[in-house]
Order: structure tokens, then sequence, then C-alpha cells
């Protein structure tokens, strides 16, 4: 290729580039795009800071610098119609003491709902649930004050470290546990009572229909009353789905209706073969468990 014909080629691809257009590219680029290292940094010394940091002095210096740093990020989105950034911050500011007791709560739940903790330290800083719950919890206040892009960016982030992906549009209340927590998939519209307790592999999802892009602020996720236990690798689906107070869903149950409180799900059991080495004989074992 000629020097002239690759100038060409250059000055072709920069036009085609910079046409506008209405795709949903040029629309996201309108809505903001704030850098993702600077939203991580800032989660990352907020949940530090409602977790760990007591130190009066320490708290004077990093409660406005954060709020600067946060006053920055919202003014690289597009906040809806009637929404200040100042206003915000001055709504978001006052409730990290009640996040704070919130995740006080979470992390007692998680001992006692765990035998192999040592101790609460080993869960505030070992565990990925707190790290996801108090990512969560920190994205959620936003989320509730109409803040775009900035929570979904929170939320994928300790999705990305935890493997656990709770919308920051969900509800959940106090004392809440995951007990090992990968492949936890919590919806945008699922609410979630106290006292609940959620497994490995547990999905609280929606179902997928046609055109489902109208059924954007819809209730699509089910609703986990409180006291409610979701073993391992089980599936709950639907905006209409109510699992009452008191019940428990054993392991790998699909869900797609309502159940009453104080009911045990299970679902049903498998039958084990065993086959001795140098035999023909086949013992068959049914399995069964109490939960």
């Amino acid at each position: 290729m000629t020097t002239l014909r690759l100038e060409e080629v250059l000055t072709e691809t920069i036009g085609a580039l910079s046409l506008s257009s209405d795709d949903a590219l040029t629309k996201a680029a309108a809505l903001g795009m704030p850098d993702r290292g600077d939203v991580i940094d800032w989660l990352e010394r907020t949940r530090r800071l409602v977790l760990l940091e007591r130190d009066r002095s320490a708290l004077r210096s990093e409660v406005p610098a954060l709020s600067q740093r946060m006053l920055q990020l919202l003014e690289r989105v597009a906040l809806p119609d009637g929404v200040e950034a100042e206003a915000v911050l001055t709504r978001f500011l006052p409730r990290l003491p009640e996040i704070r007791m919130l995740l006080a709560g979470d992390v007692e739940a998680a001992f006692e709902g765990d035998p192999a903790a040592k101790s609460y330290a080993e869960i505030l800083v070992a565990y990925p649930s707190i790290m996801a719950i108090a990512t969560y919890r920190i994205a959620h206040e936003l989320h509730l004050a109409g803040v775009p892009v900035l929570p979904r960016i929170m939320s994928e982030h300790a999705h990305d470290r935890t493997g656990i992906d709770i919308h920051p549009g969900a509800t959940i209340g106090r004392r809440f546990f995951i007990d090992h927590g990968t492949g936890v998939v919590i919806g945008e519209t699922c609410e979630i009572g106290d006292h609940v307790r959620l497994y490995q592999g547990v999905t609280l999802g929606a179902l997928s229909p046609r055109h489902s892009e109208q059924l954007r602020g819809v209730k699509r996720h089910p609703t986990i009353e409180d006291d409610v236990t979701i073993y391992a690798g089980s599936t709950i689906l639907g905006g209409d789905t109510v699992i009452g107070r008191g019940s428990v869903i054993g392991g790998n149950v699909w869900v797609m209706a309502s159940i009453p409180p104080d009911s045990r799900v299970v679902a049903e059991p498998p039958r084990q073969l065993v086959r001795q080495r140098g035999s023909r004989a086949v013992n068959p074992l049914q399995l069964t468990w109490d939960i």
C-alpha cells in the first residue's frame, strides 16, 4: 500500500468513526461514562471507612475527601432531571452510620450461621460475602437516589471479585448471610426480608419472555420473607413468587410458584447405584436427608 493510499484510508476511517449516529454506543456516551478505576477506588475507600475506620481525626479528613470525589464522579454521569449532585451527596452521607449498623448485623449473622467462623475479624476481612453485601448496601443508597451507572459499576466490581451478583436495586433486610457465595444471583426487583440465609449457586431471578424490555420497572424477581434458608443450587424465579416466612428450600430445587410460610421444599432424592468390583450385583440405595 502506497503512502498516499494509506493516508486516504486513514482519513476515510476517521471520518466514518466520527460520523454522528443514533446507535446504542452514541446513546451510552451521552449518558456519561465515568472512569471505572475512579469509581472502584472511591468504593474501596468508602467500604473501608464504613467497615473499619473509627479514628475521629482520620474520619475528619477522609469523609470530606470522599465527598469531594463523589461530587466529581456525579459530574461525569447524566443525573435524572431534577436531581442535583449536592442533593445526592447530602442524602447519602447521613446514611453511612445506618449502612455501618446493617453491616454489623450482617457480620453477626455470618458468625452465628457459620460454625467455621472463628471471629468477627475473620469474617470482616476474609469472607467474600461481606465484601459483596457491603458493596451492595453502598450502591443501593446511590441507586435509591437516582444515580445512574455508578451503582452498577460497583456491583459488577464485587461480582468480579467474589462471584456474587447482587443488583443494587434489590431490597435486602437485616442480618443477611451468604455462605460460600460463588454463583449467587440476586435480581433487580428481588425483595429479601430479615434473617435470610443463602448458600452458593442460588439464583433469585426473573422469567425471561420475549420482548422483555417491556418489563423494565415491573417486579420480575421473587420475594423472600423473613427467616428463610435457601440451600445450594436452588433457583427461584418470577415476580409473583413468594417464599413464605420461616421456610427452608433444599438444594437444587426449581421454584416458580409461591411457597406457604414454614414450608420445607426438597427435590426428589436421586437413586444411587453402587457396584462392587468383580461383582455383577447392583445395590440401589435411596438417598434421604432431613433439613
